[in-house]
């Protein structure tokens, strides 16, 4: 039998390019939270402070945070999911499932622009702002967790692309910025 070994989905992190530094994240424990039809969460989240989000929203409690992750689907991020949640929605573990980066510094918005079709501006991207989108040709979910940062998350079998796609854009930004 093979002794198989855990290895890290971004070894190469942290790199700081120019203006911009992209680290590793540990999003903690995440469950996919998907209502059954016309059920109310409500009740069964309360004890954690939290609702079910509005579509491109994140809310947070503590430390704990559930965030919008596409049409009748959320994260419950860095806490269980109470007992009573199984009742009125399908729970999945999905913390080996994805891989999160964080993207921070100045020009984090201009790099990011480079890589995906949303609108990143303030009105449309506002901090504890969600969207789900693709990085590229990987599909993403994208946080704004501070003015000039950034939470990506992609498929944790993506984990390299994510990170050299990040990088390049991270160079070319700052190729950029050198010649102003």
């Amino acid at each position: 039998m093979a002794d198989l070994k855990a290895s890290h989905p971004t070894p190469h992190l942290p790199l700081v390019i120019g203006n911009t530094r992209l680290d590793s994240m540990d999003p903690g424990r995440v469950t996919s939270v998907a209502p059954f039809p016309g059920r109310d969460l409500a009740p069964a989240l309360a004890p954690l402070g939290l609702a079910f989000p509005p579509p491109g929203g994140v809310l947070k409690s503590g430390a704990a945070r559930i965030v919008w992750a596409g049409r009748d689907l959320a994260f419950l991020m860095r806490a269980d999911a109470p007992p009573g949640l199984v009742e009125d929605a399908a729970i999945t573990d999905q913390s080996d499932a994805w891989v999160w980066v964080h993207l921070s510094g100045v020009d984090a918005r201009a790099v990011l622009a480079r890589l995906t079709p949303l609108d990143l501006r303030d009105h449309a991207m506002p901090v504890d702002g969600t969207a789900r989108s693709t990085i590229n040709h990987m599909q993403a979910i994208v946080i704004r967790p501070a003015a000039e940062a950034y939470e990506i998350a992609v498929f944790r079998s993506m984990a390299g692309t994510l990170v050299h796609e990040l990088q390049v854009a991270m160079t070319g930004v700052a190729a950029r910025s050198a010649l102003v």
